[in-house]
């Protein structure tokens, strides 16, 4: 197969050329696309790139086993990434890395659409499928499949090959004819400041603070389910899942901190979107270095007045709220009482606590302020 351009808003998709050494070594330098792109390891050399342009590309176009275009700039052609289509048997996959300057602004959800298009087209490929497949944790990759319609398949255990190592990757489909937008909420997790903390996402570094506040005897008593002992990584995979949640529409997770920075104080949450109808359900733990100093009251208010503001505002514009505290947690229940929350009833033998015993659930609830 010949090499051809497409070209779409604001970019064009061209073969690379040797003219493309030095972008492509510069970048290929970045932390990013050199933990994440499979057929990229560092040291990534000049070398490297020279066999990528006259060796690599060229031979794969030639066959016809995977087009591969740099995706540029219009005007003066200077190369900003890389997308390829690897066809067969009726469907095709997509891949794809974007340097770091180009992040951020659609780009790449738009030039996937475009080889999308073609893909799709009796003219061009004419396939019924495409797939996209990335290493899990690879979260701006999943986010570019989420906006350009692909449905979120699930995880294939050691079905990529990093650096001679198997990794888990993440599937999803897009198939013709289907809208390539959205289909499902992703939650974004925005800043929240108060007086004294603000509620921001959670960050590989809040680790530790997860494991001590997750191991603390008092956790490990109210909080069901918890590992025992729980280590750093059962703090990872609980980072990993407040991710997932987000990127699923099923849940928010913030965690608690000072507005100076540090790790996390606390995790406060809003969840069960789909069995509220319009609500959500409030959780949270605090760290226990943290407990006493009115953070979590601080936190809740935060976190009700977020869920109650008009989507117009930035805001979720639920219309209810609900919140529960096992019996004899008066901790917990302090907090539910000092924010609004107002009791509607119990729930007998609603749970089990840490240590197996099987208690009643105190509920309530919120509506916003009229």
């Amino acid at each position: 197969m010949l090499p051809f351009e497409l070209r779409g808003p604001g970019f064009i998709l061209a073969v690379p050329t040797i003219d493309d050494v030095d972008r492509i070594t510069e970048l290929c330098q970045d932390p990013e696309i050199l933990r994440w792109i499979t057929a990229i390891d560092p040291p990534y050399t000049r070398t490297h790139a020279v066999e990528f342009v006259t060796q690599i590309a060229p031979e794969l176009w030639a066959s016809g086993r995977e087009l591969i275009w740099a995706i540029r700039d219009p005007v003066d052609r200077r190369m900003a990434g890389v997308i390829g289509l690897r066809p067969g048997n009726g469907k095709a996959e997509v891949g794809f890395w974007l340097g770091r300057e180009a992040r951020g602004a659609g780009l790449m959800s738009r030039a996937v659409r475009l080889v999308a298009e073609y893909a799709f087209d009796p003219a061009g490929l004419g396939v019924t499928h495409l797939g996209w497949k990335a290493m899990v944790g690879n979260w701006a990759s999943r986010r570019v499949a989420w906006a350009t319609g692909f449905t979120f398949e699930g995880t294939s255990r050691g079905d990529l090959v990093k650096s001679g190592e198997r990794r888990d990757a993440w599937t999803a489909t897009l198939c013709a004819g289907e809208p390539m937008a959205p289909n499902s909420v992703w939650f974004d997790v925005p800043v929240l400041e108060g007086q004294r903390i603000m509620l921001r996402p959670f960050e590989d570094s809040d680790v530790d603070a997860v494991a001590e506040a997750c191991g603390d005897p008092l956790s490990q008593h109210w909080l069901n389910g918890l590992p025992r002992p729980y280590t750093r990584e059962h703090a990872a995979n609980f980072l990993h899942r407040r991710r997932e949640h987000a990127a699923s529409g099923t849940a928010v997770h913030w965690a608690a901190a000072v507005p100076a920075g540090g790790p996390a104080l606390g995790s406060f949450s809003l969840m069960n979107f789909g069995a509220r109808d319009g609500g959500a359900e409030v959780g949270y733990w605090v760290h226990p270095a943290a407990r006493g100093k009115s953070v979590a009251s601080e936190a809740v208010s935060l976190l009700v007045g977020h869920a109650f503001a008009p989507i117009t505002h930035g805001g979720l514009g639920l219309r209810r709220l609900v919140v529960a505290h096992a019996d004899g947690n008066h901790a917990s229940r302090k907090v539910i009482e000092r924010t609004g929350f107002a009791s509607m009833g119990r729930e007998r033998r609603g749970d089990t606590i840490g240590d197996g015993s099987i208690v009643d659930l105190l509920w309530y609830d919120r509506l916003p302020a009229r």
